[in-house]
């Protein structure tokens, strides 16, 4: 099975947990004062709705999907934009693993290394707008 497929698979079971992305977030904010800060007047509902699709768009891309969606999402964030700096996306990345691996009991380090090469090439491009 290739690594998209992998992906796609776990990510399939992490939202089958109703608390996943509330697990994420939990990882997220803690990771530093400057990601809490940002989301202090946010619609946290809204957010995880919006980073469902985003993780999609993410291993979407990673199986060929267009960049447009990646792309407006790294205008979005830029320095002109949100001004979300880099560094921050290897927090979220890692809060991400983190509820991955508490969400999906199937999943094993090959899932991990799967996950990690897969979504590294789509945060790699919304970094680059930064």
């Amino acid at each position: 099975m290739n690594a998209a497929s992998r992906v796609m698979q776990s990510y399939g079971r992490c939202c089958a947990s109703t608390s996943f992305f509330d697990t994420f977030y939990e990882n997220f904010l803690a990771s530093s004062p400057a990601i809490r800060d940002r989301f202090v007047n946010t619609d946290m509902i809204a957010q995880k709705q919006l980073l469902r699709a985003g993780i999609l768009n993410l291993v979407l891309f990673a199986r060929g999907m267009s960049d447009s969606k990646l792309r407006a999402l790294g205008e979005s964030h830029s320095r002109a934009g949100l001004n979300i700096r880099p560094e921050l996306y290897d927090l979220w990345f890692e809060a991400l693993i983190r509820a991955v691996k508490s969400h999906d009991s199937n999943a094993n380090d090959e899932d991990i290394s799967a996950w990690r090469e897969v979504l590294s090439k789509g945060i790699g491009l919304i970094k680059s707008y930064y």
